[in-house]
């Protein structure tokens, strides 16, 4: 059996940011990593655009904005980032480092260019030699950089350390021995801490940089010997700490400093800014203060903390908190923000006495937030929070108001000092007075106090969210239903309309998330106007008394040879008469003027209206007919069948009436226009000056005074001698003056950008022209544009010297259509549009200052791989080409693309033909492209917006039918796939759908503190409360429910909540199709329920199964959902805890620890029929027909046969390897059978089952014929069989197709891909175009396509990679490469570029559900 595997739905969750220059000094950005995603972010402030008065802008410019994120850029990767951090290695912008598993890292910085990543450096350390006679590491690498960016450091395999010098730019300082290399990065080379004379140094946890050190100075923190709770009373502080001193040029690294005996719960170090120093040191139950001239101060945070350890801790009073999966960051010199592992949010206070060493710490609980992975403070006043388990979050904060004095012992909770009080502390001066006496201000000498019991000002901050990033990960469990509300126009009886709804989240932060792929519009009304070719809506007299949008008060159908007018108020009638004209097709119409006038373009002429009178009609005679138009108020751009263009000027006084002006008719061209595009600039980056602060900033470029200056600090700093007179008083000002500046970031925003008007051409030769608007001047050219290069460039001054090779104009593809429009936020990112053949080709503009003349364009075109493949079936193309045979290629002058601006509230373009798409991209700056598949071809679409269609859309299907239609507002369209998210503010396990009702059941959890243990007393067990202290952490016990949910609202239907008892834990759900007399397919669907009673190690563990009916009753009045309960049927307690439960043959398969039963459901009871021993512990099973399907926590899958006329049940073969199965299913094409299965190392394994191959030893084995690297842990699959119909006609695929299931899977990572089957003759083209694009395509980051999709295992498998599975993502990146490569590649494997293409077409249509 063959395979593609292809990831649907990229990942969403968290794990990583940072906040550096990412493409220019000028700003900087937020990066984003999830998985294998790089995203990256700039910060927006709603700031308006003309400034304050006067009285208004000094009381709130100063005041920071509501900021929302946009993403300026997204990167896949072919694998996923582990640890990253930025370092400064030019000084045009900053470098990312990204390490991967097992140990790579690579050095990546943006690319202006090509507004892509370019790999600067690459290191790899995964030699059998380095990992020391390990066979799998377990550790993640963790890459730091020295705060003065003279190196980085990352730590492999927890045990060793991989050192990258950086070559200084400035001074002669350092002197580097060995031959000078040309890049910024020196020959990296790797420290063994194991072979340091003292101390022992293994096991490492931590590695972090310190600050104010003269050289690069790393600490470690590490536990030599390991321990575990459990062993505390023989073996407890096995931590401990060493600093060790990089002397790069000579490899000297001397240990200055170890500590050891610190508590064995140490989890890591955050290094403690400038002018404290030192470091912060986690660990479960306490919190240390270390630094090298102090002795370190610690204190306990719980009881546990107390007990545990001899490592000398006060107690903390007035907090209870654990910091395990704690996260934290300085927001200032002395205060950092910890998340802890239940999102709540503290602020932390470092009081320091007057010789800067920490002498207590202050407790400010500030806000309850997401589950945090990560945080990153961007711009002083804005902290981010990324999360896998919820959305991530942008916070805004702020200093409370009001002050209060806190006695420096107790943590009563705080609040800030008025911000004039926190600005005199800011300067140095006060910091390093060696002697209280010396302080003069007496706010000052409130802060650092005289004795211990003095009172201290502490900040506290109130924490608001700005903005949020969707993650519908972690998904735990996934199934499908039919959405609630689907029109009934949209019903098909060859494939039923379905969403996928997976739960999400953990916590507080669960939720379910219910996805739908394609767009299923709310249909209004619905009328037929057959022979209708295109349509406009129309803005009538605008009343100027009334607030909000413009009513449409026209709608203009064209026809073939005329045109039907109709006028849209609370009832739709034809207009009789009016200044429109109704006797030719109409080619364009719109609104002008600010909406005040409405233009009428016709073959022959043009007519300029208000409301139905016609003020002025221009013919148009040129020799040819008009066939295409483009509007941008007040320029009106025409275009005739010969390649003539006229430009009309809307011209407005207040005497005389309005009138268009022509300003040139154009046709002196050696090549003729095919596709014009008029635009409107508000984005400022269509221009020709450079950015003011182009000049090289004196900032980036440190004179030799400076460096020695700084050196000198950094030596007063380490030594103590603190004297005043070292920090002289400019450089404090200049700190303060530079505060200001950065603080204002977001004045620049404020300016208003004058809008510049621009029209694109696209003509017969394959050029594409930019001209302005009115005066039609050339300022930028592109050659070949229909070939679909990646960088669109301008050649314009020099395009007879450009060696790109011409095409000949019978190979150049024709471009039918093109559109430039404004999307995102205030319009502000152009993107370009453009249908050449069939094919669509996206562009993004961005800015390119690099290598130009004064005179061109500050911009480039970068191509946006969007994956969607638009072209006909091929038959119906066949048809077509016999029919145009005779004919040359001609531009078909349609109007496929249709901007809308105000569609429940998104904006974007739609985009027509026989697979419809919506492209919306709202503030966050992602291009979305949903399909809207269910109503097969749009001949042609419009806005509209009445009193009866509140912000909705009309469109022609190919049936003639007009409808009238709203987009749902219930889902989320900025998000990958249109998703609805439900939050349960609980922990969701298991959802099932319930066929018969429609219903969801949903198993949740909610986790209450409990100070109870059972324990065993002899005969029987008993729950006994433990005498716990005030300062103990109680242990949170989950307390488990089942709820009925209706898809018609996702609330819980009322009285159908289940709890379950206490310890009782959930651990299998299903929807369970057993036997029942009472239905005439003697078979009906139950929900089955397993649960296992979790009371420790001393007590056996036994379990319960339920079985649930859900059934109708009668509703309560007002309530109509009412009308489902939950009734219990079954449920009884096992020998042993229930691991997993499906159905067979109308029979309920339970695994109870280690055996498989096969029950019958008899009279509201259970009777055992069959059972096996079988492994260790199976936690899933899936059946068909009478083959069962098992997974083994960690001895892999087996497979079950059950023969219901000799009741017995046996095991038909197995996998001999050892594997830790997540999920399995089946995978199914026609009569062959194949079993997939998940593993904990991120990969997916095809087995199959075939007994006369030798190496099954006689069916013994199931042979392994595919596995696949996917870099995401799958936790569920489930099968849907391929979609026959098809969007664009009535054709229904083979039968072949018709027995052929699609395996979807979901992740942790918040991913949705699918495993398809395929034919072997599709396999073998798309295994050669695979192996040819895994050479063709970039690497970025230096990993390899092929590398990173082989499979990786923990344990030495003595067998080869059976491959078998092809990279889908790979495989259709085919469709982004321009047309001689494409024509390269597919003559290579001896095929046809369409050829290739309809492969991936085939299977785009069969997989498109949802």
């Amino acid at each position: 059996m063959y395979n593609i595997c292809k990831t649907t739905h990229p990942a969403t969750g968290v794990e990583l940011s940072l906040y550096c220059h990412f493409f220019s000094r000028r700003d900087k950005s937020l990066i984003v990593g999830s998985a294998n995603i790089l995203r990256v972010f700039r910060l927006v402030p709603d700031v308006p655009t003309k400034p304050y008065r006067k009285d208004d802008r000094h009381s709130k410019s100063d005041l920071p904005p509501k900021v929302k994120l946009e993403c300026m850029a997204m990167y896949t990767l072919h694998d996923n980032v582990m640890s990253m951090a930025s370092v400064s290695l030019n000084p045009m912008r900053d470098s990312l480092l990204l390490a991967f598993c097992d140990a790579k890292l690579s050095i990546v910085e943006y690319d202006p260019h090509h507004h892509t990543l370019k790999t600067v450096s690459l290191h790899y350390f995964e030699k059998e030699d380095i990992k020391g006679g390990w066979t799998q590491s377990t550790c993640n690498p963790i890459v730091r950089v020295d705060p003065e960016e003279r190196c980085a450091a990352m730590l492999i395999y927890g045990r060793k350390i991989v050192i990258l010098p950086f070559r200084q730019v400035v001074g002669d300082d350092i002197e580097y021995s060995g031959v000078p290399l040309k890049g910024p990065v020196q020959q990296s080379y790797i420290i063994n801490p194991k072979e340091f004379d003292t101390p022992r140094i293994d096991n490492i946890i931590d590695i972090q940089f310190l600050h104010g050190y003269y050289d690069p100075t790393l600490m470690l923190l590490y536990e030599p010997i390991k321990t575990f709770p459990g062993r505390l009373a023989v073996r407890q502080d096995t931590c401990a700490m060493a600093t060790i001193s990089l002397n790069i040029s000579q490899r000297h690294h001397p240990v200055i400093w170890s500590l050891s005996g610190l508590p064995h719960d140490c989890l890591k170090l955050i290094p403690v800014p400038k002018p404290i120093g030192g470091v912060l040191l986690f660990a479960a139950n306490s919190l240390t203060y270390l630094t090298q001239s102090v002795p370190p101060y610690g204190v306990s945070l719980s009881s546990m903390g107390d007990k545990n350890t001899n490592f000398p801790l006060r107690k903390q009073e007035g907090v209870i908190i654990s910091l395990d999966n704690a996260h934290g960051t300085f927001i200032s010199d002395d205060q950092l923000v910890i998340s802890l592992k239940g999102g709540e949010l503290f602020v932390l206070t470092l009081v320091a006495d007057s010789m800067r060493s920490v002498r207590s710490f202050m407790f400010d609980k500030a806000a309850a937030s997401v589950l945090t992975c990560c945080m990153t403070v961007c711009e002083e006043h804005y902290l981010f929070l990324g999360s896998r388990l919820g959305n991530s979050l942008l916070l805004l904060f702020t200093e409370k108001e009001q002050c209060d004095g806190i006695r420096a012992r107790g943590n009563i909770s705080s609040d800030a000092e008025p911000p004039s009080k926190k600005k005199k502390l800011d300067s140095l001066g006060d910091w390093i007075a060696s002697n209280v006496d010396d302080i003069e201000d007496v706010d000052a000498l409130q802060v650092y106090g005289q004795e211990e019991t003095s009172a201290v000002l502490v900040t506290s901050y109130t924490f608001e969210v700005m903005d949020s990033l969707l993650n519908i990960g972690p998904c735990g469990n996934v199934t499908i239903g039919e959405p609630a509300f689907l029109s009934e126009e949209y019903e098909s009886t060859l494939d039923p309309c379905v969403e996928i709804v997976t739960t999400s989240g953990h916590g507080k932060n669960g939720a379910l998330s219910v996805l739908q792929r394609s767009i299923k519009p709310q249909v209004l009304t619905t009328f037929d106007l057959p022979d209708v070719v295109d349509m406009w809506t129309l803005v009538g007299k605008v009343d100027r008394r009334r607030e909000g949008v413009p009513d449409h008060s026209f709608l203009i159908l064209s026809r073939k040879e005329s045109s039907l007018i109709l006028r849209t108020e609370e009832e739709i009638h034809e207009l009789e008469e009016s200044g429109f004209n109704t006797t030719a097709r109409t080619i364009f119409a719109g609104n002008i003027g600010n909406n005040r006038y409405i233009v009428q373009v016709t073959s022959g002429g043009v007519r300029l209206l208000e409301g139905t009178e016609q003020i002025q009609h221009v013919p148009v005679d040129v020799g040819f007919p008009l066939v295409l138009a483009s509007l941008a108020d007040p320029y009106l751009t025409i275009l005739a069948q010969d390649g003539t263009l006229v430009i009309f000027t809307l011209v407005t006084s207040r005497n005389a009436p309005p009138k268009l002006t022509t300003s040139k008719i154009i046709n002196n061209f050696k090549s003729k226009l095919q596709a014009i595009s008029a635009y409107c600039d508000v984005s400022g980056l269509f221009t020709t000056q450079l950015p003011k602060d182009q000049e090289l900033d004196p900032k980036l470029f440190k004179t030799d005074a400076d460096i020695k200056k700084e050196l000198d600090d950094e030596d007063e700093m380490l030594y103590g001698n603190a004297d005043v007179s070292v920090f002289d008083p400019p450089k404090t000002f200049e700190a303060l003056g530079e505060k200001k500046q950065t603080n204002h970031w977001w004045k620049g925003w404020q300016k208003e950008i004058r809008p510049t008007y621009w029209l694109v051409g696209v003509r017969e030769n394959g050029n594409l022209e930019l001209y302005t608007l009115p005066d039609f001047r050339l300022t930028y050219t592109v050659q070949n544009f229909g070939i679909g290069q990646l960088v669109l460039k301008d050649c314009g001054r020099d395009a007879a010297m450009t060696p790109i090779h011409r095409l000949e104009n019978a190979d150049m593809p024709t471009v039918h259509e093109v559109l430039l429009v404004g999307m995102g936020n205030r319009n502000m990112r152009p993107m370009l549009f453009a249908r050449v053949e069939e094919d669509l080709l996206l562009y993004e503009v961005f800015p390119f200052f690099e290598t130009l003349e004064p005179m061109q364009m500050k911009i480039r075109f970068r191509l946006i791989e969007h994956n969607l493949i638009l072209r006909e079936k091929r038959s119906s193309r066949f048809r077509k080409k016999d029919e145009d045979a005779a004919g040359e290629k001609k531009p078909d002058y349609k109007n496929f693309f249709r901007y809308f601006s105000n569609i429940s509230v998104h904006s974007g373009v739609f985009i027509c033909g026989p697979y419809p798409h919506w492209a919306l991209m709202t503030v966050r700056g992602e291009l979305r492209l949903h399909p809207m598949s269910v109503d097969g071809v749009i001949k042609c679409f419009a806005p509209f917006h009445n009193v009866n269609c509140q912000h909705g859309f009309l469109y022609f299907n190919r049936k003639d039918s007009l409808r009238f239609c709203l987009l749902p507002t219930i889902l989320s369209y900025d998000a990958p796939w249109p998703v609805r998210k439900v939050p349960l503010r609980c922990t969701p396990h298991f959802i099932v759908h319930h066929m018969e009702t429609k219903t969801y059941c949903v198993v949740t959890s909610l986790s209450d503190p409990t100070s109870k243990v059972w324990r065993f007393n002899g005969d029987d067990k008993e729950e006994i409360k433990e005498e716990r202290d005030d300062r103990f952490i109680q242990v949170q016990a989950p307390m488990f429910s089942i709820q009925l949910f209706s898809p018609v609202n996702w609330q819980v239907i009322p009285n159908t909540d289940y709890k379950l008892e206490n310890w009782e834990h959930v651990t299998c759900c299903k929807n369970v199709i057993l036997a029942y007399e009472g239905d005439r397919s003697g078979l009906r669907g139950y929900i089955a329920l397993g649960t296992t009673y979790c009371f420790g190690e001393d007590i056996t563990c036994r379990g319960r199964i339920f079985i649930f009916d859900v059934i109708e009753v009668v509703p309560e009045p007002g309530q109509p959902l009412t009308k489902n309960r939950l009734k219990m049927l079954y449920e009884g307690e096992q020998k042993g805890p229930i691991t997993a439960l499906c159905h067979c043959m109308g029979f309920l398969v339970s695994a109870i620890g280690q055996k498989v039963y096969i029950w019958q459901l008899k009279d509201r009871d259970l009777v055992g029929i069959a059972f096996i021993d079988t492994q260790i512990y199976v936690h899933e099973l899936v059946s068909i027909k009478s083959l069962i399907l098992a997974a083994d926590i960690c001895k892999s899958i087996f497979l079950l046969r059950f023969q219901e006329e000799f009741r017995t049940l046996s095991l038909v073969s197995r996998d001999h390897k050892p594997l830790q199965v997540y999920a399995i299913q089946f995978l199914v094409d026609s009569s062959t059978l194949a079993f997939l299965a998940s593993d904990v190392d991120r990969n997916l394994i095809v087995y199959t089952y075939n007994p006369e191959a030798r190496e099954s030893m006689g069916g013994l084995r199931l042979i392994r014929k595919g596995d696949f690297h996917l870099g995401f842990q799958v936790t569920s699959f489930f099968r849907i069989r391929c979609r026959l119909g098809d969007v664009s006609g009535d054709r229904r695929a083979g039968l072949n197709i018709e027995r052929r299931h699609l395996t979807m899977l979901a992740t942790l990572d918040g991913s949705l891909g699918y495993v398809l089957p395929v034919s072997e003759r599709t396999y073998r083209r798309l295994s050669m175009v695979y192996n040819l694009l895994v050479q063709h395509v970039p690497h970025l980051a230096g990993l390899n396509p092929k590398a990173s999709c082989t499979f990786r295992s923990r344990v030495k498998l003595n067998t080869n990679p059976a491959r078998g599975v092809l990279d889908g993502q790979l495989i259709w990146s085919y469709l982004h490469l321009t047309l001689p490569e494409k024509e390269e590649i597919a003559k290579k494997i001896g095929a046809k570029v369409d050829d290739i293409i309809e492969d991936l077409m085939e299977i785009d249509r069969m997989t498109s559900h949802f």
